[in-house]
């Protein structure tokens, strides 16, 4: 009734070959990626987080550890969100527990 006001849209042949190997991979590829992306950004990351909140629920008082600043010291008190470094004789230090990078063997800081 209104074709004289709306032109009609016709679908179009597609130029090429609607199933050639080119055009199947483009499909496929981002569903070929994930696990991928899985296996090489989020389960490393997830892996290194999990280590991460163990080392912190296996602090213990007198434990030598590194902070993120680079700061090392003996573990003093620890709380819930901070703990105390000693980092020199009758020098302490309160930090968060999430700024621990590293626990250090024991014996490593001598001079405290």
């Amino acid at each position: 009734m209104f074709d004289w006001f709306i032109s009609s849209a016709y679908a179009q042949q597609a130029a090429g070959v609607p199933n050639s190997p080119a055009n199947l991979l483009m499909t496929w590829l981002p569903l070929l990626l994930i696990p991928v992306f899985y296996f090489l950004l989020i389960r490393p990351q997830q892996k290194r987080a999990k280590e991460q909140r163990d080392m912190l629920t296996k602090l213990a008082k007198g434990d030598e550890v590194v902070i993120n600043g680079g700061l090392a010291g003996r573990v003093a008190h620890i709380g819930e969100a901070y703990l105390t470094l000693e980092v020199a004789d009758k020098v302490e230090v309160k930090v968060q527990k999430n700024a621990v990078s590293s626990v250090l063997p024991k014996g490593s800081l001598k001079n405290l």
